[in-house]
């Protein structure tokens, strides 16, 4: 275990849900990786592991949109975490409505928001995309710890390795 190893694993960051459409494809992925980088303007940006199905969707995509779930909807973490969109389809699970530029925005996310993707930056085997938010919305008001996090999914079983 390296010292990094040992700082992260103190951390219990919030997981999201990351869906993207191109093409005439959908894709979605739950993700750990993800971070607001500028407040003027307004930024936010994720990262997408290369070997996920969601990556090569995204890539093609102009609008990302980013979910965040609540501790109680581990079936949603479970079906976007533990499921690859290369063999399920994972929206005909769920109700989704396409947002800004086509992004699948889930129906029972707490909250969420559309990006649309400014540029993308490989750093290893993830890619981060600089979103410029352009539409947002809300199920339910959620309060500061009932959102999903790394704690709540650690048992989870990827569907792709990272």
């Amino acid at each position: 275990m390296t010292g990094l190893d040992r700082f992260t694993d103190l951390l219990d960051y919030p997981m999201y849900v990351v869906t993207a459409a191109a093409d005439g494809e959908q894709s979605g992925c739950l993700v750990g990786f993800a971070s607001q980088n500028s407040l003027r303007p307004p930024r936010f940006v994720v990262w997408l592991s290369k070997v996920n199905h969601t990556y090569g969707v995204a890539r093609r995509a102009g609008f990302l949109a980013v979910h965040l779930l609540g501790r109680d909807q581990g079936g949603l973490a479970e079906l976007f975490g533990g499921r690859t969109g290369d063999r399920v389809d994972k929206f005909s699970q769920i109700r989704w409505r396409p947002g800004q530029g086509g992004a699948p925005v889930l129906a029972e996310a707490r909250a969420w928001f559309v990006g649309r993707v400014e540029d993308h930056a490989d750093w290893g085997d993830h890619v981060g995309f600089l979103l410029s938010p352009v539409e947002e919305g809300a199920t339910a008001a959620p309060s500061r710890g009932a959102l999903l996090s790394l704690s709540d999914v650690v048992d989870l079983t990827p569907g792709h390795p990272a």
